[in-house]
This record gives structure tokens, C-alpha cells and sequence, in this order.
């Protein structure tokens, strides 16, 4: 039985991810250690919340003397470090909350492992969940990114990221620390915060409202299915080589552009209207450093632990769409704040 402690858990892949452990792991004990910042939603695993072998627990990983004091009265042997600030455009305007967690709560949680570790804890795994955007931007043509590609990040968000990766390589080659890292490309599904791509346009084409794009909307990402991120977490946590780093992605490289009107044709076919959607499209002045193209070689992934995408881009769109239409009160509530008193009762309770 393994004891895992699942830093922002609480958020968009880290509640996803615990859905899937406890579904695949029945008998595993997962805390879920989460500060409930803005994107920080506990009505994520309300399906959870009877769970025995479930608890939250709301805490910053900047406080070292908290985190060291949950790992020893759970006697966590496994960590999966998802806490972070993630949105690229909050990074342009505030950078300072970037560091703050991004660098200095990974370090922190890096020193606490090593020092509770260190007394004896068996079978350790200290797993860092990164992102394609440390190694920067392609060009077209260019090879994808692999593990050995040297970092370039271009924002304060990917700079932030990198520099926690750089920490975690540190914590295995200089203490020994049993890390693994993993680097994935861009995640969708169901309970991403409205404030990224897929659900912002669902959303605004719900309420007819414009589509932003920024520039000329050529930008082009790598689109990995949540569910299936967390398959190739629950693989490397299982069977990754210690001190290893390994590429997750979808081998679905699409342009911005292409994606708002793969959205806008899903809504027409599933809630019809007057109006095409794909008129709402709205392009705006692009973002300052907007990186051109990301793409993920996951051959390792595959070779070493076995592991794959399931869906395709097409299937998992549409799931996503079909899902967010159904749950139009969740998203009401995240963006009118609601949730937040959700938050505070259901802390209250636990």
C-alpha cells in the first residue's frame, strides 16, 4: 500500500489525478495537501469525499514546518508535486507569485522529503509534474522536444518551471533523493479552470461572446487528454527510473486557430443555434514572448514503461465540450466565486 501526498490536489490535473489513483488504487492512501488559491476547487472530488482513504489537508508548500509535519503523521513514502502557479499570461503581470511557488515551495518540499526520508522511509518516490514549455519554442519543421533537449524557457512561468526542474535533478545527484520528473504538453478535459483555451471559448460561445486569439492564432500546441496524463504519472510513479525525466505528451500538434473552430463546430452539432459560433471569433494583439510551437517526442514513455495515449484529439474534444455543457453550474460558481464558500464550508467540515 502506498501513501501518497499530492500537492494541489485541488486543481485541474491534480484532482483528475486523484479520481484516477483511488479508482486504480483502491487500497492506497492519498492526502491531498492544496493552499485553495484561485483555481484551488474542492467541489472538484466531492465524489471522493466519503472516501476512507481520502483526506484533505489545506496548507502552503512554502511552510516547511507544515509539510514536514504532514508527511510524518501520514507516513507519506510517495509525493506527486502538481502545486503550482501555471497560467502564462498571470506570469506576465505578476511574476513574483511564480517564484514564490513554482522555485521556493518545490525546494521546500525537496528539503522536507530528503530530511523525513532520511530517517528510514522505504520504497521513496518523489515524482515533479512539469511542462513542455521549459524547453521553449519550435520552429516549423523543427524536431520535437525530447528529454535531452536543453532548456530555453521564455516566459517568467516556464523559467519558474524549469528552475524547479533544475532543483529536483539537483536533489537526486547531490542528496540522492529518489525523484523522477516529468514533462508534459498541454492538458484538457473536464474541470479546467475557465481561464485557459478550450473551456474560455465553450464558454464564451455559450454566452455569445467573443472568441479572443491571439495575433493570427498560428501558435501550435501539443494536446494531451487529462485522463491520459495521469495514466503516464500513475506508469513512471510505478515503473520510471529514479533520477529520470520523461516526456507525456498527445502527439496532437494543432494551431490555436484550428482548435476554436473545432470547438465552435462541436457546439452548433450539440446545442444548435442561429448563429455559427466560429462568427464570435475575436482576434486579439498577441501576448508578449508567445512561444510559436511546442511538440513532445514521448517515445521513452512508450519504449520503457509501455504507456500511450488512448484518446484521440477528436474523442477528447468532444468529451470535453459534451462535459462543460453538462455542468454549466460547476463553471458558474468557479467564475462568479461562489465556490469559494464552498471552499471554506468543506474545510470547515474536514
Amino acid at each position: 500500500m502506498k501513501r501518497l501526498l499530492v500537492t494541489g490536489g485541488a486543481g485541474f490535473i491534480g484532482s483528475n489525478f486523484i479520481k484516477y489513483w483511488l479508482e486504480h488504487h483502491p487500497l492506497d492512501r492519498v492526502v491531498n495537501l492544496d493552499a485553495l488559491t484561485y483555481a484551488g476547487n474542492l467541489e472538484n472530488l466531492t465524489s471522493i469525499d466519503a472516501n476512507p482513504n481520502y483526506r484533505f489537508v489545506r496548507g502552503d508548500i512554502c511552510d516547511a514546518g507544515f509539510v514536514v509535519q504532514v508527511l510524518e503523521s501520514e507516513h507519506i513514502d510517495t509525493i506527486v508535486n502538481f502545486a503550482a502557479e501555471s497560467h502564462v499570461d498571470r506570469s506576465i503581470l505578476g511574476p513574483a507569485a511564480f517564484v514564490e511557488t513554482n522555485i521556493r515551495g518545490t525546494f521546500v518540499l525537496l528539503e522536507a522529503a530528503r530530511n523525513y526520508w532520511d530517517k528510514g522511509a522505504d520504497e521513496s518516490r518523489f515524482l515533479h509534474v512539469s511542462t513542455d514549455e521549459v524547453y521553449g519554442s519550435l520552429n516549423q519543421g523543427a524536431a520535437p522536444f525530447t528529454e535531452q533537449t536543453a532548456f530555453a524557457p521564455n516566459s517568467p512561468y516556464s523559467a519558474s518551471k524549469a528552475a524547479s526542474d533544475h532543483l529536483v535533478r539537483a536533489y537526486f545527484h547531490t542528496y540522492g533523493l529518489p525523484v523522477v520528473t516529468t514533462n508534459c504538453s498541454n492538458n484538457y478535459g473536464p474541470y479546467q479552470f475557465p481561464e485557459k483555451l478550450i473551456p474560455l471559448v465553450v464558454i464564451n460561445a455559450l454566452e455569445d461572446k467573443p472568441l479572443p486569439v491571439y495575433g493570427d492564432g498560428q501558435n501550435i500546441r501539443d494536446w494531451l487528454y487529462v485522463e491520459d496524463h495521469c495514466r503516464g504519472i500513475d506508469a513512471v510513479i510505478q515503473s520510471g527510473r529514479v533520477g529520470e525525466t520523461y516526456n507525456i505528451g498527445g502527439c496532437n500538434e494543432i494551431r490555436n486557430i484550428d482548435i476554436v473552430h473545432q470547438v465552435c463546430a462541436l457546439i452548433d452539432q450539440m446545442r444548435p443555434s442561429r448563429r455559427p459560433k466560429a462568427e464570435l471569433i475575436t482576434f486579439v494583439p498577441d501576448r508578449p514572448g508567445h512561444d510559436l510551437r511546442y511538440a513532445i517526442d514521448a517515445s521513452k514513455i512508450r519504449r520503457e514503461l509501455g504507456w500511450e495515449p488512448r484518446y484521440t484529439f477528436e474523442a477528447g474534444l468532444a468529451d470535453t465540450v459534451r462535459w462543460y455543457l453538462d455542468h454549466e453550474p460547476w463553471w458558474s460558481r468557479v467564475r462568479d466565486g461562489l465556490y469559494h464558500q464552498y471552499m471554506e464550508l468543506q474545510y470547515r467540515k474536514s
